[in-house]
C-alpha cells in the first residue's frame, strides 16, 4: 500500500516515515502544502496522512483543493488543533477522518486500516449539455468556462431541467418537485426565477444562445 505524507514537522515526519516502512508501507514525504498538493495530483496513493497546519498551502486548503479536483484519495487529517469546530471544519472540507497530536502510532495504523476498508466512494457523474456544466458534488455550474453564481433555488431548478433535457416540464411540475410543499408557490412565481436564471447563464458572454427554452403554454425544456 502507498502512502503520502505531508509533515512539515521534521521529527514527525521521520518518525511516520519509518513507522510505516517498518509496517511494510510504501511512504512518499513532502514538507509543504503546494509539495503535498502535487504529489497527490500526479501520483496514485491509497492515503494520504496530511497535517493541518503547512507551510505554502493548509491542510484543509489542500484538501479541499483535492476534492474540487475529483481526487477522493482518503485523507487522514493530522493536526494540534483539537477543538470539536476545528474537527468538524476539516471533515467538512473533505477529509475521511481526524487524529489529533499528540498520538499513538497504533492508534494511527488502525485508522489507516480503517480508511483502507472503506468501500470507494462513487461520484455524481457531472451534467454537460454543450457548454454548460453541472457538477453535483460541489454544486458549481459553469458556462462556457465561466463559473455561474446561483442561488441553492436557482441551482435546484437548472439540475432539474438538465437531468430532464429534450422533455417539456410544466410550471406546476417545477413548484411540485423543485419547491415541494411550500403552498404558497404560485407560477408567476416560477417564471421570476427562470427569468433570473436565464439571465445568470447568460451574463459571461451575451452572444451565447439561451439555454432553457419556453414551450408556450406547456412550460420549460433545455434542448439536449
Amino acid at each position: 500500500m502507498r502512502i503520502l505524507v505531508v509533515e512539515d514537522e521534521p521529527r514527525i515526519a521521520r518518525s511516520l516515515k519509518k513507522g510505516l516502512e517498518l509496517e511494510r508501507y510504501v511512504v512518499d514525504l513532502a514538507t509543504t502544502g503546494p509539495d503535498g498538493f502535487d504529489l497527490a495530483s500526479s501520483e496514485s496513493y491509497d492515503v494520504i496522512i496530511l497535517d493541518r497546519m503547512l507551510p505554502g498551502m493548509d491542510g484543509l486548503t489542500v484538501c479541499q483543493n483535492l476534492r474540487s479536483s475529483g481526487n477522493q484519495t482518503p485523507i487522514l487529517m493530522l493536526t494540534a488543533k483539537s477543538q470539536l469546530s476545528d474537527r468538524v471544519e476539516g471533515l467538512d472540507g473533505g477529509a475521511d477522518d481526524y487524529l489529533g497530536k499528540p498520538f499513538s502510532f497504533e492508534e494511527l495504523l488502525a485508522r489507516l486500516r480503517a480508511l483502507c476498508r472503506r468501500p470507494p466512494r462513487i461520484e455524481p457523474p457531472i451534467l454537460k449539455i454543450r457548454d454548460l456544466e453541472l457538477h453535483p458534488k460541489s454544486s458549481a455550474v459553469y458556462r462556457n468556462g465561466h463559473k455561474i453564481p446561483l442561488t441553492a433555488r436557482e441551482y435546484d431548478l437548472l439540475e432539474y431541467l438538465m437531468r430532464n433535457a429534450g422533455f417539456v416540464i410544466t410550471k406546476q411540475k417545477l413548484i411540485d418537485t423543485v419547491w415541494e410543499f411550500d403552498a404558497d408557490v404560485l407560477p408567476n412565481t416560477v417564471e421570476v426565477f427562470i427569468g433570473k436564471l436565464r439571465s445568470k447563464l447568460s451574463s459571461p458572454e451575451p452572444e451565447l444562445p439561451p439555454v432553457i427554452r419556453t414551450v408556450r403554454g406547456f412550460g420549460y425544456t433545455i434542448d439536449p
